[in-house]
């Protein structure tokens, strides 16, 4: 299974994305409609964001792609 598991570099590159664009976890959370602890959990590589709330995080977050159905 490709990309099951966030890595800490693409993390990374998601807070430094939310950074240069002067916007915090939290008003991108609400924005995007997801919970903020969710977010955070997601950036901080606490979650395997494999179905739900969090994976949807990360895919808009650019940390996953979505698997096109088989």
């Amino acid at each position: 299974m490709p990309n099951s598991t966030p890595t800490e570099q693409a993390c990374r590159a998601a807070r430094e994305r939310l950074a240069k664009q002067g916007i915090s976890a939290k008003e991108w959370a609400i924005k995007h409609d997801l919970s903020p602890s969710t977010v955070y959990a997601v950036l901080n590589g606490q979650k395997k964001c494999l179905r739900g709330e969090a994976h949807r995080a990360a895919v808009l977050l650019g940390i996953k792609q979505t698997e096109a159905a088989s």
